[in-house]
């Protein structure tokens, strides 16, 4: 069964024979194949009704017209008139129009070197076929046959490019469905396309799928026109293409282009793509709503690398991102509410202000077209139930976003039904089980060392599981645990490993050194100073609020604020100074769980003295170790 993308169920207003084709190509298409229904190409945004990948075959695009025989008046090469309910129209020819969207897709995947015939016959050519074409859902072939002459067929629209109405039916078979699809290729050459370069046709064909890459322009501007037809080269705005791309999985992009409206929820293991999700969310909402869309999270420093997300999607100005309290602070002063007193903390009662000011219609609700939740397992009920009333009722769109295996407050984990915050989440979940941010030794390591106070648990839609994550990364090196008996060491020693992966040529804002204590940091500082490293302290909220993930420094910052965050490298240090007493033992390991889950490729832990953290390490480390390259 082929990947049809989005998911025909999620698809509203498809016309009956698309919908019906739709279908054929998941049923009669084996697993290889991937759909795209209505996705837009290039800057005009022209939108072929289905594109069609296979590695061995190549790619396919196909124009669908629910047209009856009698609807059809004259058919030309370049346009047809056509009865409609306001009258004669003349609109392009089908075969055309498929036309067009293929050239579109197929200059801009001319661009990519690593897609082109290196050497032989067809050097410089794309380095698998491709071909177009139409489909008549409600003609047959015979009826075809009976109105246009042969001779008129192969100047209008040749008989192998289209498929008709008997052709596929549900009981067609599989084969000669399939043969009529390919029989539109004009030829047949080159070897099966390679995963890396699937991704690279996808990176090139879909831009908001990309990662960690510039989104080009969103909303196009009246008059301009760069998509190359016919041949013509691409002129403006040329991207620089770099050698290795990263894109969504098709599991990720068949679920954020699925999405729909109303209230979704996702469970997502770290590291699943959550914040991916998250950001396509945003990107295809931006297009068309008219209210702001809010972006929500617990941490600070999340909130700081999720503006900069935002505005590397190129959608900052229709996107709004905030940590929860920071929103809060903006609601009650914007409608200038007077703070509630009493002796709780102040951030407290800046919250129950705006929830009182809320139901007292001091502050308007419905102020936002969308509201996207990250890291939603850090909100306590009532501000789930303050943030939904944020929603338009017109748009009615939210997406929660939670990992219970992250939920590092208790106070504020996710026990209570979400029906009870207003979040209608029965039908709406999805889980992701697959982490792909790292290596199969750090996640296997982590889970590891967690899983005794992280044992999966299903739940119901209304309530929150915990899943166990699944590995879909790629191998690396072994983590490695380093014991001192002075924490001057400790943090002579990270500051050495820093030094060398530096000269290596890692970047410096690649890696991350997460502590426990605040004395602990400044030791560390001092030593990452000392090497002449820069390096930026994460120390205060200024600090926090200011951050900049490209910035060509390494950061040092608590296990509270690294989550939702991700390096290359990652040191946890300052272990030998975590309580481990039976009422802060959980509460540690899943703070430790989410540093080393920050790591995409290696891992590093460090200590210090005695404790529980540092024997099971030790005793892990002494089963385990292999010969390493640090100093």
């Amino acid at each position: 069964m082929a990947t049809v993308i989005p998911s025909l169920s999620t698809i509203r207003g498809m016309m009956p024979g698309e919908r019906r084709l739709g279908q054929r190509l998941e049923s009669l298409l084996e697993d290889d194949y991937t759909v795209w229904y209505d996705i837009p190409l290039g800057r005009q945004r022209r939108y072929p009704d289905y594109i069609i990948l296979h590695p061995g075959r190549g790619l396919l695009f196909l124009e669908v017209k629910d047209w009856k025989l009698d609807t059809l008046k004259r058919l030309t090469p370049r346009d047809a008139e056509i009865y409609t309910q306001q009258g004669l129209k003349t609109v392009s020819n089908p075969l055309e129009q498929a036309r067009q969207c293929a050239l579109v897709a197929i200059n801009r995947l001319q661009r990519d070197p690593h897609l082109m015939q290196p050497d032989g016959r067809f050097k410089g050519k794309l380095c698998f076929p491709w071909g177009y074409g139409v489909v008549f859902p409600n003609i047959t072939r015979k009826q075809w046959n009976e109105a246009i002459s042969e001779a008129d067929q192969e100047l209008v629209l040749p008989p192998h490019r289209l498929i008709c109405k008997d052709e596929m039916t549900a009981t067609a078979d599989p084969e000669a469905f399939q043969a009529r699809l390919w029989g539109m290729f004009e030829y047949a050459f080159g070897e099966k396309l390679t995963l890396p370069q699937i991704d690279r046709i996808r990176w090139q064909l879909f831009p908001e799928i990309r990662i960690n890459a510039p989104q080009q322009t969103l909303f196009v501007e009246e008059g301009q026109d760069d998509d190359p037809v016919d041949g013509q080269t691409y002129q403006e705005n040329e991207l620089v293409i770099p050698d290795i791309v990263r894109v969504m999985d098709l599991q990720q992009e068949q679920l954020a282009k699925s999405m729909g409206d109303g209230h979704r929820v996702i469970h997502g293991v770290a590291g699943s793509g959550k914040t991916l999700i998250l950001g396509y969310r945003c990107l295809h909402l931006a297009q068309a709503v008219t209210k702001p869309i809010l972006v929500l999270c617990f941490n600070i420093t999340l909130a700081a690398r999720l503006r900069s997300f935002i505005a590397e999607k190129g959608i900052e100005e229709k996107v709004q991102v905030h940590h929860f309290h920071e929103w809060c602070g903006l609601q009650r002063k914007t409608y200038n509410v007077e703070l509630i007193q009493g002796v709780a903390p102040y951030w407290e009662r800046e919250v129950e202000t705006v929830i009182q000011a809320v139901d007292k219609d001091q502050i308007p609700r419905a102020q936002y077209s969308a509201v996207m939740i990250d890291e939603g397992h850090d909100f306590e009920q009532e501000w789930l139930k303050l943030v939904v009333q944020m929603i338009d009722p017109d748009t009615n769109s939210l997406l929660l976003l939670y990992d219970d295996a992250q939920s590092i407050y208790k106070k504020r984990s996710l026990k209570f039904p979400l029906s009870s915050a207003g979040i209608e989440a029965r039908g709406r979940t999805t889980i992701l089980r697959l982490n792909y941010r790292n290596t199969r030794e750090i996640l296997g390591f982590a889970y590891d060392f967690a899983k005794d106070f992280l044992q999966a648990q299903d739940a119901d839609d209304d309530h929150i599981p915990l899943i166990a994550p699944e590995v879909a990364g790629t191998s690396g090196p072994l983590p490695q645990f380093r014991r001192f008996d002075h924490f001057s060491e400790e943090a002579a020693y990270i500051a050495r490993c820093i030094s060398q992966w530096s000269s290596q040529g890692k970047p410096l804002n690649s890696m991350a050194v997460v502590y426990g204590h605040n004395w602990q940091a400044g030791v560390i500082h001092k030593a990452i100073k000392a090497k002449g490293i820069d390096c930026s302290w994460l120390k205060g909220k200024t600090d926090k609020t200011t951050y900049d993930a490209s910035s060509e420094r390494v950061t040092l910052l608590t296990r509270q604020s690294s989550k939702g965050l991700e390096f290359d490298t990652v040191v946890l240090a300052g272990l030998g100074g975590l309580k481990h007493d039976e009422e802060h033992l959980e509460h540690q390991v899943r703070l430790l769980y989410v540093g080393m889950t920050r790591a995409r490729r290696q891992l590093l832990l460090t200590g210090s003295g005695e404790n529980w953290f540092l024997e099971r390490l030790s005793e892990h480390d002494q089963r385990c170790r292999l010969t390493s390259c640090l100093p």
